[in-house]
């Protein structure tokens, strides 16, 4: 089924119709239940006074959100602030200078952080100079790309070809209405951390999974939100974290790996991340590099594991990394199995007798029940196993069939929604790649 397939859009309106309500619905539901549980013992930890002016107690049971933009804000503000005038004033003075060689010293988080990636960066210089021995890569090479400020302590990784061919260039030139694109990703930025801060004043998300006897309160399409919102919170915090180091990235003529897809638009494993810090870096050395194209099973497997393994050893080994990383492991090669028994004969013919608006719609169904396995195998690392079991039980067993049907439509209408975007965006590349050509 090619990607330029179009619905009707009677159809496309019923989806967006459904799954408008439904997010609704869920949210007054988590709405509801942060307003009861607001001053219970259980959440008395991390649910403590917010902004005085909304009046509300707000959800800091992520240490790592609190850290950077609570605890650390003010410095990190100054240190990224200091970089770019200082690498203003080196592009006045040089042009090709402009990079900060030191550490910043923060806590002693940060040190442990700027020495993991450091770790990870000289070893992609090491295997970049290897493979490419007539480049002669010196030690001020290595310097400038390992302490370069904005990425030392917090990532993401770019891979040192990338970063020294991005770096060596001697008149750098912006592409034009790159300028707007710049201010317009740290407006967001900002905008972004404030509504996740106004956010947890009202929806106490990453507190109500601790409690499981209060969750399992909930209702069925609450509780289907609760989970689906944890993860979509993870992905906005690793947009927030790229955005804030890439904005400043650009400003220095740097092209930064991208922050992973939305959770929203993911129904494929394949366009999942291992890890937002380091992707980039385990795409190119493991995953790409033994799996190949990822079309033929063997090979797929055996970069799963690798890239999989080499995932645990940088998260932390423990029980539920070991089992976020064979769930995840299995998933991506489950999908590629699937695609080739979709592949096989008596089912490609199948397949080939529906319309192709039909194909979309058993296509975009499969895509629901993925999407749903991202979430659950997810959850495991965010929340926790017993809160994964949780919501497993309610929705597919206690819940079945109306619960899991009702969840399993309101995917679909999403996934459609998301091949529709698809679409659009897919025509809008012809187009443009049709303009460009000459005539």
């Amino acid at each position: 089924m090619g990607i330029k397939t179009a619905l009707p859009a009677a159809e496309l309106g019923l989806y967006s119709l459904v799954l408008s309500g439904a997010l609704a619905y869920a949210g007054r539901g988590l709405l509801e239940a942060s307003q009861d549980g607001a001053h219970r013992k259980a959440f008395r930890e991390s649910v403590r006074p917010g902004w005085e002016y909304i009046g509300r107690k707000m959800d800091v049971a992520d240490f790592e959100w609190v850290m950077w933009f609570t605890s650390f804000r003010n410095v990190i503000i100054f240190a990224l602030s200091g970089h770019v005038l200082f690498a203003k004033l080196c592009t006045m003075v040089a042009p090709k200078s402009g990079f900060v060689t030191g550490t910043f010293d923060l806590q002693e988080v940060l040190f442990h952080g700027g020495s993991s990636f450091t770790v990870l960066r000289c070893t992609s210089f090491a295997l970049e100079s290897c493979a490419h021995p007539d480049r002669h890569y010196s030690l001020a090479d290595l310097l400038k790309y390992n302490f370069y400020l904005p990425f030392f302590f917090f990532g993401p990784i770019m891979t040192f070809d990338r970063f020294h061919a991005q770096v060596s260039q001697v008149e750098p030139v912006r592409r034009e209405g790159e300028l707007w694109h710049i201010r317009a990703q740290a407006g967001l930025s900002v905008v972004a951390i404030m509504a996740v801060d106004i956010f947890f004043h009202f929806f106490y998300i990453l507190t109500i999974p601790s409690d499981l006897k209060f969750a399992n309160r909930l209702p069925d399409s609450a509780l289907a939100g609760l989970a689906y919102s944890n993860l979509v919170y993870d992905w906005v915090k690793a947009a927030v974290l790229f955005g804030v180091v890439n904005t400043v990235a650009c400003l220095d003529h740097l092209d930064p790996p991208q922050p992973p897809k939305c959770i929203t638009a993911l129904y494929v494993f394949a366009e999942t991340h291992f890890d937002r810090g380091i992707n980039d870096w385990l795409c190119k050395y493991v995953y790409n590099h033994i799996g190949g194209e990822h079309s033929a099973v063997i090979p797929e497997l055996a970069a799963t594991v690798a890239t999989f393994a080499i995932t645990t050893l940088w998260l932390g080994p423990c029980d539920i990394v070991y089992l976020w990383s064979f769930l995840n492991c299995f998933g991506l090669n489950f999908e590629l199995w699937m695609q080739k028994l979709a592949e096989w004969g008596p089912l490609a013919r199948i397949e080939a007798s529906l319309s192709v608006q039909m194909s979309r719609r058993v296509r975009a169904l499969f895509g629901a029940m993925n999407f749903w396995a991202i979430i659950m195998y997810n959850l495991v690392s965010l929340n926790s196993l017993k809160f994964t079991e949780l919501v497993a039980r309610r929705l597919l067993l206690t819940g079945f069939p109306q619960t899991t049907l009702s969840i399993l439509f309101v995917t679909y209408c999403g996934v459609q929604l998301v091949k529709e975007r698809e679409r659009t965006l897919a025509l809008e590349e012809e187009q443009k790649q049709d303009k460009e050509k000459p005539e």
